[in-house]
Parts: structure tokens; C-alpha cells; sequence
């Protein structure tokens, strides 16, 4: 009986050190959202392509990568990645601070502060990355360096949150690569990653850690 009330106390001490290194409120509901808006913003950037025929062409990938694109399509793609952008960051934040406060977390403390900086570093890199690819005209490298950097800020910042983290970071990173080697295909696999790989991640996330 002592012996297992000590493995106890010990288990609960392990528990307590985690908590306090690491933001745990993470909500796999958001991660499902996040894949929806971004299977949305993707078929409206699919649509948006087909009207300057950049979809389904056999020389798609030449064709970004010699002529120049309008200003109005790339100002629409954008857009359209902002709203995908700006409704998953309210979505997780939301949902995020409504678990915290049934746990008991504080959803401002070290642990989350760490997490968000170490996030949004290799975020920010990559999209200062993609912008350049754009003013060189090397669009179609846009969505292969989107999907890998954000896989390396999910790598980065798992240390800080709960560890499925980092192996959707990895899932990221790996189709990243797979997709640079399938010119004209871009947008298919940012829809894969960014849509399917979250849903996917958000719903195991969420029956393992949500549901209780």
C-alpha cells in the first residue's frame, strides 16, 4: 500500500512539473476548424486560379515560374490567405482559453508566452520567405515553403504544448517536400496539409485530450 501511495506521488509530481512547463490547453476542436476554413479558402483560390487558367495546365509550373502573375490574382490569393489565417488564430483562441478556464489553467503564463514565441518565429521567417519567392516571380515554391516552415514552427513550439504537436509538425515538413518535387500541384497539397492534416490531428487531439 505505501509503495503504490509513493508511485502515486510520484505520478502526481511528474504531472505537476508537466503542467508547469508546458501549455496543455491546446484544443483539438480548433485544429478541425482550422482544417475546414483552410478546405474553404482552397476552393476559393482554386476557382480563382481557373479563371486565369492556372489549374490543370501541363506547363503550370513554367508558366509561374517565367511569366508574371497579375497583381489582382496575387492580391486575391492573399486575401484569401489572411481570412483563412485571421479566423483559425480567433477559432484556437477562443477555444483555447474556454479549455484553459475549465482546467483550471492560466492561459497567459510563461509556459504559453514561450509557446507563441517559439511558434511564430519560423512563421514569420516563412512568410517573409514566401513574399520574397513572390517578388522573384518563384511562385510556385509559395505553397511547398508554407507547408514546411509552418511544420517547423509546429517542431519548434512542441516543446512548450502537448507532444502530437511535433509530429504534425513533421507530417508538415514531409509534404512540404513531397510537394516540391510535383510542380503545378501546389495548391492540392497545401489543401492536404493544411486542411486534411489538421482535421485529421484536430480530432485525434480531440478525443484524446478533449473529450475528459
Amino acid at each position: 500500500m505505501e509503495s503504490n501511495k509513493y508511485l502515486d506521488d510520484i505520478s502526481e509530481i511528474k504531472n505537476m512539473m508537466s503542467r508547469s512547463s508546458r501549455f496543455i490547453s491546446l484544443s483539438g476542436l480548433s485544429g478541425v476548424l482550422a482544417g475546414v476554413y483552410a478546405l474553404i479558402g482552397a476552393a476559393f483560390a482554386y476557382f480563382r486560379l481557373q479563371e486565369f487558367s492556372l489549374i490543370d495546365k501541363v506547363d503550370y509550373g513554367r508558366r509561374l515560374n517565367s511569366a508574371p502573375i497579375e497583381t489582382g490574382l496575387i492580391l486575391d490569393l492573399v486575401i484569401i490567405a489572411v481570412f483563412v489565417l485571421t479566423a483559425a488564430i480567433i477559432t484556437g483562441a477562443v477555444l483555447s482559453i474556454r479549455k484553459a478556464k475549465k482546467s483550471g489553467e492560466n492561459v497567459w503564463n510563461p509556459s504559453s508566452r514561450r509557446l507563441l514565441v517559439n511558434f511564430c518565429i519560423p512563421l514569420f521567417i516563412g512568410g517573409v520567405f514566401s513574399l520574397v519567392l513572390i517578388q522573384y516571380n518563384i511562385s510556385w515554391l509559395v505553397a511547398p515553403t508554407t507547408l514546411i516552415f509552418y511544420g517547423l514552427a509546429c517542431v519548434n513550439a512542441s516543446k512548450y504544448t502537448l507532444g502530437d504537436v511535433f509530429y504534425m509538425g513533421l507530417a508538415f515538413i514531409i509534404i512540404g517536400l513531397i510537394s516540391t518535387q510535383f510542380i503545378g500541384y501546389g495548391l492540392y497539397f497545401w489543401a492536404l496539409g493544411f486542411g486534411v492534416f489538421h482535421i485529421l490531428y484536430g480530432g485525434v487531439m480531440y478525443f484524446k485530450y478533449d473529450r475528459n
